[in-house]
């Protein structure tokens, strides 16, 4: 009999509930199931039906009432079964947590599974700032330095992500050829880019191959040979990876050639599943966007709750901005995956519309739509997608001019307390500014409010939380728009 298969049988028996334990639960479709709870990690819900078939979902596909139960369940200690095997340790599991913290260099790992520790530790241990924070998910990031290591090599990347203030993932990125050749800083200063070398491609997959040996051989000297396994969604997004486990962690080694080398830290049912997220009903965040649109009492209307993605000093603003709307959407995302899809050039650069053709293949392949047209941003076009709670996908030229009226505009904005005096304010700056269209500083941002009395319109760029919310009128707008909008929809 298979191991694989004597482990499922042993964690079934050694995991039957009793009737007491058992439950309806209903998913956002209103789908009613009987089932036990069996285990919780990563944002996954494992429940057994009473046929004794198991299912791994994610947690946000249960109704509200099911989540919280599931929020607030304890697992409870298994029921003896004499004459039920027991499931057996995998071959790493008898190695403590120092052995693991000495492969990853840092004290990343405990007695307990990092799925069930609050995730503000983890990153505190790993020295990563928090990025985002919305109602449900955060994320940590860090854009570490040269002397950086974890798992034997330098990363250029170390992203944390987590559900209900627990771990669900670590993404850590290496060579590739977006952060091998970024720009010297960071937010605004990222359009000042150096000239990529000709000799890019050969310097990239000198990098790559230099780190994939490392960290293979790294994890390889205590924990094993690896498995060789298949994991993802999509044609761009799946990828040949090599696994290691470890008490329920599944450490994940892939080399997408000519673009990066990632690890992923998922838990071991994530993996057993292969990295297949369940989709979330369009009903469920049809709802969840909804519920986001903030009114206030000046007119503003705001969408509330998109993650924020920080792209770094490179030019990932196209992957990182469509990572903020799948996630925001319900769908996982990567920008490094992403960017793949969308073959970004070294340092991130190429065409807008050819990176959004591309991650518009891979948003689809998700369940999840992709819509375009071409006009500058009208208030009629972003009132039907901002009132249901969805963001739009705006191509510009974020000149130095524009960044500097953005800036002070938002920051005199919060001192407004006239707003008809504010509005004829506008009109006069809006009259007088020159803005120009400059293509060395293609970008992309969300388009998330608009105030139809102001005729301004509110956005946000992947550029850290500093940058989550700033305005300008649609006239200013005009002036630099690439006359691009997307939208990742329902």
């Amino acid at each position: 009999m298979p191991r694989k298969f004597i482990f499922l049988l042993a964690l079934a028996t050694s995991m039957t509930a009793s009737a007491q334990e058992m439950r309806v639960f209903t998913n956002s479709q209103g789908v009613a199931i009987k089932a036990a709870l069996v285990s919780v990690a990563g944002g996954q819900a494992t429940i057994r039906r009473e046929d004794g078939a198991q299912f791994t979902v994610a947690v946000t596909a249960f109704s509200a009432a099911d989540q919280e139960y599931i929020r607030q369940w304890k697992p409870a200690a298994a029921p003896s079964a004499p004459s039920a095997r027991p499931a057996a340790p995998g071959p790493n599991d008898t190695l403590d947590a120092a052995a693991l913290n000495a492969l990853a260099g840092h004290e990343l790992f405990g007695d307990s599974p990092l799925w069930d520790a609050p995730a503000e530790d983890a990153a505190k241990r790993l020295g990563l700032d928090r990025e985002s924070q919305t109602s449900t998910q955060s994320s940590y990031r860090s854009y570490p330095p040269d002397d950086y290591r974890l798992f034997g090599a330098r990363p250029h990347s170390v992203a944390l992500y987590a559900e209900e203030g627990k771990t669900a993932s670590l993404s850590l990125v290496y060579a590739n050829k977006g952060d091998l050749f970024s720009a010297r800083g960071g937010s605004e200063d990222h359009f000042d880019k150096d000239t990529p070398p000709a000799e890019a491609a050969k310097i990239v997959k000198k990098a790559m191959d230099a780190d994939l040996k490392a960290i293979a051989d790294t994890l390889s000297a205590k924990l094993g040979e690896p498995k060789k396994e298949r994991f993802g969604e999509g044609k761009a997004g799946r990828m040949n990876m090599q696994r290691w486990d470890w008490r329920g962690h599944s450490i994940l080694l892939a080399e997408a050639e000519g673009e990066y080398v990632g690890v992923q830290v998922v838990p071991a049912a994530f993996a057993d599943a292969g990295g297949k997220s369940v989709r979330v009903s369009d009903a469920a965040i049809r709802e969840r966007a909804k519920a986001n649109v903030q009114t206030r009492p000046n007119g503003d209307v705001v969408i509330q709750d998109i993650p924020m993605v920080d792209q770094g000093p490179k030019g990932y603003c196209v992957p990182a901005t469509a990572e903020r709307a799948m996630r925001y959407l319900g769908v996982a995302a990567d920008m490094y995956v992403l960017a793949n899809a969308g073959e970004t050039g070294y340092g991130g650069g190429t065409s807008v519309d050819k990176l959004l053709e591309g991650v518009g293949r891979h948003i689809r392949a998700k369940g999840r739509s992709f819509d375009s047209w071409q006009d500058t941003p009208k208030l009629r076009d972003l009132a039907k997608h901002i009132d249901k709670g969805v963001p739009v996908i705006w191509a510009l030229f974020s000149t130095k001019e524009f960044n500097e009226t953005a800036n002070r505009r938002t920051k005199e904005r919060k001192d407004v307390t006239e707003w008809a005096a504010w509005k004829q304010k506008l009109a006069a700056e809006t009259a007088e500014n020159k803005l120009v269209k400059d293509t060395s500083t293609a970008h992309v941002v969300l388009i998330i409010g608009y105030n139809k009395d102001t005729e301004e319109i509110a956005f946000s760029d992947s550029w850290g939380e500093n940058y989550v919310e700033r305005w300008i009128t649609l006239k200013e707008a005009a002036l630099v728009s690439q006359d691009r909008c997307y939208v990742v929809g329902f």
